[in-house]
């Protein structure tokens, strides 16, 4: 029979040290022969990024040996740290970002540094010169000296150590330096500070000359108002990219004259904001066609374009979530999830349409009953900022639990979760910190607002100027709509959101009472100070979202949360990374001192050893105990008892 107790007090056996530890996240896929490898984030092992090697018997081997991590810190956020030549791996080591080469062939090696001794340089986004026998990457250089990092193209000898050497520089930022076949043209896009990748990049060619140096090097796409992304060379030596410059990130093929040719012409999105270096969605195939991952109001799927005819033909697979695309021949590799597979990595036969999964990352901890399926919605704005006729969108989680009773006394609270970015979107592919939730009583609403991906370069471009506005209308706006449903308890909502997402969690707090609760993790409070005190990626970022700064600094300090404490009247707690270097610790803290000094019900859990996003077990499994904890406090849910052996 099942239980009718309240909501947001059924017992669960989805425990924080489940969510915590459920998986390994892995990335970067990297084809070397026959061999598959990838990158591998392991919260066990203190965050660790290990890379596997998956051969053509199936066989999975670590090739990086413990403790080395593959991470690089280019840009803050990093990607793309790793490469795979001939069973030689190159990669950029967490701790010191030198670069470190070792024999996966050899058992037992361990690496040796290639790159300088030099804790000011860093490294990623690498391809291989055969004819110079030289890694070619991006590359980051500080300086007490500068103002902030410079960055460049760079070359770096894997015959003579410590041996490396610039081969472009000039702009803000660089990405994607990639060769052609034969090895005579490098491909790369750039950009200028105020722009981020999304909003405005530049692909370049340039022919290599006699000594290896890069000649002539010519604009042929992009711009300030064009944003370009994962430039990559045909088998047969055509230079391909996606481009957003008909409103929608669309694949094109460069041709020897002045024009580039959109080779499937779609209202989807072939491409994601560039936060992290190295990011595919597309790829060649033997007989011809492209393979290549989309999305389209919020879902991904997968297709093979057939350029001849310009059609699209779409795969019929079981993910909604789909990245990091690679392929060889007419085989096909990436990562898949939905709102009932965890996340996975699969092999598709692109002629047969086939897939098999070659790697699970965890096994689901419950029956699929006690999982609850996101249900797709749209609804209208509201606000100043908005006009009658303008929507938002966002994925709606019904309280999910196979023992309990949909409880006809109440409603269930919401718990509003607002992604990061803001440049980003939420995804459908199962995310076992959502079930936690859901699987306990609560309803959950995750929201892609104005500004998000996926809907078009309009959508995207909503939020310029309005960040802090727009963005909460529509998590206000959301949470409205399924109160006007009858669906939430509107005396029960609260919000959560990291980083860009929790700036927003700070600002509709302050700016509406709607909201009960919230929590913030590594969220900023004060607009003026991220736009003096932040890593050079982002430091100009608020120029589109917000205006100018100092020139606009009566609407940093009009928008930032830290000015409007008067009006917040609701109970917050905050996690922070100490060493977070993106959102600085002073954020959190300077909002904790004066909700403390108002006299509201506040907490405040930092971790010494955590950044920009939490990577340790550990750390996760606590905040998410913590957080639990807080809302049964405010709200007074009796939370279950709880085995030593295992947590809530």
């Amino acid at each position: 029979m099942k239980s009718n107790t309240a909501y947001g007090s059924w017992q669960s056996p989805i425990s924080a040290r489940q969510v915590a530890s459920a998986a390994p996240s892995i990335d970067n896929l990297c084809i070397d022969g026959d061999d598959l490898y990838w990158l591998e984030a392991r919260p066990e092992e203190r965050g660790r990024n290990a890379i596997v090697r998956h051969d053509a018997t199936g066989q999975k081997t670590d090739v990086l040996p413990a403790p080395f991590s593959a991470r690089s810190r280019v840009h803050e956020y990093g990607g793309a740290p790793y490469i795979v030549i001939a069973g030689v791996l190159y990669f950029c080591e967490q701790n010191d970002q030198r670069i470190y080469r070792i024999d996966t062939g050899v058992k037992g090696a361990s690496p040796e540094a290639i790159s300088p001794a030099n804790h000011n340089l860093r490294f990623a986004d690498f391809c291989y010169d055969t004819q110079h026998q030289r890694l070619i990457c991006v590359a980051e250089q500080s300086s007490d000296e500068l103002d902030e990092p410079r960055n460049f193209i760079a070359a770096l000898s894997t015959n003579s150590p410590y041996e490396f050497s610039e081969l472009h520089s000039g702009a803000d930022f660089y990405a994607y330096p990639r060769l052609s076949p034969d090895g005579t043209q490098l491909s790369w896009i750039s950009w200028q500070h105020p722009q981020m990748p999304w909003q405005g990049s530049e692909l370049w060619l340039a022919n290599f000359n006699d000594g290896g140096l890069l000649a002539s090097p010519e604009n042929i796409a992009g711009g300030r108002d064009e944003a370009i992304f994962q430039p990559q060379w045909s088998p047969a030596g055509e230079l391909y990219f996606v481009s957003d410059r008909n409103e929608w990130w669309n694949i094109y093929r460069h041709e020897n004259t002045e024009k580039s040719v959109a080779i499937c012409p779609q209202k989807a999105e072939f491409a994601t904001p560039l936060w992290t270096l190295g990011m595919s969605t597309y790829g060649f195939c033997r007989d011809g066609n492209l393979a290549a991952c989309y999305t389209t109001e919020g879902l991904w799927r997968l297709g093979l374009i057939d350029e001849k005819t310009k059609q699209l033909t779409t795969i019929d697979l079981p993910f909604t979530q789909i990245s990091a695309l690679v392929s060889k021949e007419n085989c096909v590799w990436f990562i898949g999830a939905s709102p009932s597979q965890s996340g996975c990595l699969v092999e598709l036969d692109t002629q047969s349409a086939q897939y098999k999964i070659i790697h699970q990352f965890t096994a689901l901890p419950i029956a699929a009953e006690n999982y609850a399926q996101p249900q797709a919605i749209t609804f209208t704005t509201s606000g100043s900022s908005t006009n009658d006729n303008e929507q938002a969108h966002g994925f709606y989680y019904p309280p999910c639990n196979a023992a309990y009773s949909q409880n006809t006394d109440e409603k269930p609270p919401l718990l509003v979760l607002c992604h990061g970015g803001p440049t980003g979107a939420t995804s459908t592919g199962f995310n076992l910190k959502i079930q936690f939730w859901t699987n306990r009583g609560f309803a959950v609403l995750d929201v892609n607002y104005r500004g998000s991906t996926g809907y078009g370069r309009p959508y995207r471009q909503a939020l310029d100027g309005a960040w802090g506005i727009k963005d909460v209308d529509d998590v206000v706006a959301g949470a409205q709509h399924l109160i006007a449903q009858n669906l939430v308890d509107p005396e029960r909502i609260m919000i959560r959101g990291g980083s860009a997402g929790g700036y927003t969690v700070l600002a509709a707090l302050a700016f509406h009472d709607l909201f009960k609760a919230g929590a913030s993790y590594y969220g900023i409070g004060d607009l003026e100070t991220l736009a003096r005190d932040t890593h050079k990626f982002e430091s100009r970022y608020l120029d589109t979202l917000v205006g100018p700064y100092p020139a606009e600094q009566a609407l940093y300090k009009q928008r930032s949360p830290i000015n409007h404490i008067d009006k917040l009247n609701c109970p917050v707690i905050f996690f922070q990374g100490l060493d977070d270097k993106v959102v600085p610790p002073q954020q959190a803290e300077a909002m904790v001192e004066s909700l403390e000094k108002k006299g509201l019900k506040v907490k405040y859990i930092p971790f010494s050893d955590e950044g920009h996003g939490f990577r340790q077990a550990g750390n996760t499994e606590k905040a998410m105990l913590e957080e639990l904890k807080f809302y049964s406090e405010v709200f007074g849910f009796d939370l279950p008892a709880v085995s030593p052996s295992t947590s809530a």
